[in-house]
């Protein structure tokens, strides 16, 4: 084999670090302007604007009333068909069904939107008592299940990002990065998230990553419930469930 076939393809470098800026913007809550853009990501401003305008042109990109610039719904839109095409809720409704069977209670597909979960499919709780989300509902990363085991799974892609937004939503919120940090680390020992009524008061959920072969997280099962339905060594019990759950969708990925 000559040497030339064990080069790494050119990697065109314009597109490059327009996909940078694109990422960036995509995973902030907020809008960014071009020099704090051209800071993160070492590029110059002459160039941060060029690009900018270029995605600006092309949808990709709005540029705010502030003079800060934000990713667009196009950008939303794409990220939704590549989900699509992976047939996750076609490779992930026996887990599901599964999961519905063994607990009776809510359970749930979703995926990562900026540093939000939105939910795109689910199983009603059959319990008197239950919890419940709408399809396309939303709940914050760092304090669900689903969030939280999408967030461990990434962590040092969203870490930056999620600094700034771990807002409080009951008593017993993740709001401080040394607690997320080592959540995160607990997640990752155990396999799976505890959401311990952080985005609800008293609503419990797991959570799952469902990744590709290389790690990367496209997804999360999750299990919800009001914290009187838990039953003893319930913790456990629904955690290895929805772990177990997500593996199985994740292997059913590697072989897609």
């Amino acid at each position: 084999m000559s040497e030339a076939s064990h080069k790494e393809p050119k990697v065109d470098s314009t597109l490059s670090k327009g996909l940078s800026i694109l990422e960036n913007l995509a995973g902030s809550q907020n809008g960014k302007g071009v020099t704090e853009l051209s800071k993160e990501l070492g590029l110059t401003k002459s160039n941060t604007f060029r690009l900018l305008q270029t995605l600006t042109t092309l949808g990709y990109v709005q540029h705010c009333p502030d003079k800060t610039y934000a990713a667009t719904l196009k950008t939303w839109r794409v990220g939704r068909a590549s989900v699509e095409n992976l047939n996750l809720r076609e490779l992930a409704a026996p887990e599901l069904s599964h999961l519905s069977q063994e607990t009776a209670e809510a359970v749930y597909l979703a995926v990562r939107e900026n540093l939000s979960v939105i939910y795109i499919d689910k199983v009603d709780s059959q319990k008197p008592i239950r919890s419940w989300n709408a399809v396309g509902g939303m709940a914050p990363l760092h304090c669900v299940g689903t969030g939280k085991a999408i967030l461990a799974a990434d962590f040092e892609k969203l870490r930056d990002q999620i600094g700034g937004a771990l807002t409080r939503y009951t008593e017993k919120t993740l709001t401080d990065m040394p607690a997320l940090e080592a959540e995160v680390a607990a997640i990752r020992t155990r396999g799976y998230a505890f959401d311990t009524g952080e985005f609800r008061e008293r609503i419990l959920s797991f959570g799952a990553a469902i990744t590709l072969p290389g790690g990367e997280p496209v997804g999360a099962l999750g299990i919800s419930l009001p914290d009187v339905n838990l039953p003893e060594g319930g913790i456990d019990r629904f955690g290895g469930l929805v772990l177990h759950a997500a593996r199985s969708v994740s292997a059913k990925l590697g072989r897609a």
